[in-house]
């Protein structure tokens, strides 16, 4: 974890870097939405669609102080997460599911199922009230669960924090509820009208939950003061042939991608996202896209943005087993479907400038790193504290 001194002067020479390109510097907002495709060839061969609403702000996804307290103080809890996911955990079907995750590596070792079992249970037992209370629903106690280890997130270079990875999940079930009535639900909970009126991504994410094999889950990270709050849409399509495109928008069922209103206060470009991964077995490449590329640079072997206020993807790497490309508003409020899509290929690209204003020449070969410049940037930001309330501002 980067020191609070280290990542404000990082953030000083973001902000350096990129005043020359506008007269408005850039900034980053505590709420955040984002839009993802996963194209996924080698562990689940399906194509996941996801929308993402976040904050790290107890005003703009109100959970009730209590609740986050004693989260915050209860040891070893990695993240409490309220689910209507077919199969929310191995063993569980057609019920919606609070889940309570811990990780304790000294409990998992012990290797006595009875211990963990009921260690476990006491945890998510000391907390199961209080999220009942809170998200007005009425699970019980169903079982605790080991994730043994997670395929998915291994594939993906990620922690695994909501489960996988020798997690301990104590799952309590209740009647399931049909993805439009939990997010309203929840939306109605957590989110201000304020936000909710101001539209972007929480529209898509809307339209998506009404869609009958959709699934709603809201998750609570907690931190060291402050914790993380993701209310995620997404739904699932097999994969029955080769993938060539990926039309991101059409997967989210809208014509276009608009960005909240919520951010017209200032210049927040990095507060919206799209981005699209796929992964396979196979080496595979982005061989052409809608819209321009954004300029960018490489900098240790990866791409920046060097003008945050220009349209267009980053993408970053182009060829392997896994590529990414990450599309940046800029000034821009929309995204159209002409603007938003990828085409895959097998071979080695030799040319990616069919797009605008890009700095960067194509990339050589396959790359293995998992870090990609526009999450590292916000990760930076967040972690210098630089993040800003706007509902406070905009009240």
């Amino acid at each position: 974890m980067k020191t609070l001194l280290a990542s404000s002067i990082i953030f000083a020479l973001l902000l350096t870097t990129f005043a020359s390109a506008s007269a408005q510097q850039p900034q980053l907002a505590s709420y955040r939405e984002t839009a993802h495709i996963l194209v996924d060839e080698k562990v689940q061969n399906k194509t996941t669609a996801f929308v993402t609403l976040t904050s790290t702000s107890p005003v703009e996804m109100r959970v009730p102080a209590d609740l986050i307290l004693k989260i915050q103080n209860t040891a070893n809890v990695t993240s409490v997460a309220i689910t209507n996911a077919e199969n929310c955990i191995v063993g569980v079907q057609d019920q919606g599911c609070v889940l309570v995750n811990i990780v304790s590596p000294s409990l998992v070792e012990s290797y006595d199922i009875n211990k963990i079992q009921a260690n476990a249970k006491q945890v998510g037992d000391s907390l199961i009230d209080s999220i009942n209370k809170a998200f007005a629903t009425n699970a019980q106690f169903n079982s605790v669960y080991v994730n043994p280890r997670g395929d998915l997130s291994s594939a993906l270079g990620t922690s695994g924090a909501v489960s996988g990875n020798r997690t301990i999940s104590v799952i309590y079930t209740m009647s399931r509820p049909d993805s439009s009535y939990l997010f309203d639900g929840l939306t109605a909970i957590l989110i201000p009208k304020q936000i909710r009126d101001d539209g972007g991504f929480y529209n898509a994410a809307q339209k998506m939950a009404q869609d009958s094999n959709s699934t709603v889950t809201f998750v609570i990270t907690p931190g060291q003061g402050t914790s993380l709050y993701q209310l995620q849409v997404s739904k699932q399509m097999p994969i029955t042939g080769p993938v060539t495109i990926v039309k991101p928008l059409e997967l989210f069922g809208v014509e276009k991608l608009q960005r909240s209103t919520y951010f017209d206060v200032g210049f927040f470009p990095l507060n919206s996202i799209l981005d699209v991964t796929a992964i396979s077995n196979e080496n595979i490449s982005i061989t052409n896209h809608g819209g321009n590329l954004a300029p960018s640079e490489i900098k240790e072997g990866q791409k920046f943005p060097t003008d945050l206020t220009k349209s267009g993807w980053i993408i970053d790497p182009d060829y392997g087993q896994k590529v990414s490309a990450v599309y940046l508003f800029g000034k821009d409020t929309s995204v159209t479907r002409d603007q938003a899509f990828l085409t895959l290929g097998n071979t080695m690209p030799t040319d990616n400038t069919s797009g605008q204003d890009n700095t960067t020449p194509p990339s050589s070969g396959p790359k293995t790193s998992d870090n990609y410049s526009i999450y590292v940037l916000i990760g930076i930001v967040a972690a210098g504290g630089a993040a800003v309330y706007l509902f406070m501002k905009r009240r």
